[in-house]
């Protein structure tokens, strides 16, 4: 999965990136144990600065917004897929279960590699 990730996520966003002194995330605290220390406003290695707006949001902040705004739900959402990755390492969300546990099912990982400082993997 390291090498699957690596191609398909960190290095496209590494060329995407590439110009740019600071990015804007999505990412919430809650979303991963990883993630639960995560300042609004991080700098890496690189010097780049790394804007998370949403860090203190919770699921219910998330269901609530787009409710309030009619904002589009992915399609998959409702046949069970809660946090969408890439098709090899998204599965199904058993009823009552973590929200992220669809991402790299049978496995303890949960970041691709994107937001972790160095090389992603």
């Amino acid at each position: 999965m390291d090498g699957c990730c690596h191609i398909r996520k960190v290095l496209p966003q590494a060329l995407a990136i590439g110009g740019f002194d600071a990015l804007i995330t999505g990412r919430k605290r809650f979303q991963t144990g990883a993630r639960q220390e995560m300042d609004i406003i991080e700098q890496d290695s690189d010097g780049r600065f790394k804007v998370n707006p949403l860090a203190n949001w919770q699921l219910n902040d998330l269901k609530t917004y787009i409710e309030t705004h009619n904002l589009p739900r992915h399609p998959l959402v409702k046949d069970g897929y809660l946090s969408i990755g890439c098709m090899p390492c998204t599965t199904r969300v058993e009823e009552g279960g973590d929200y992220r546990s669809g991402r790299w099912a049978g496995s303890d990982r949960d970041e691709c590699g994107i937001h972790i400082d160095g090389d992603g993997i």
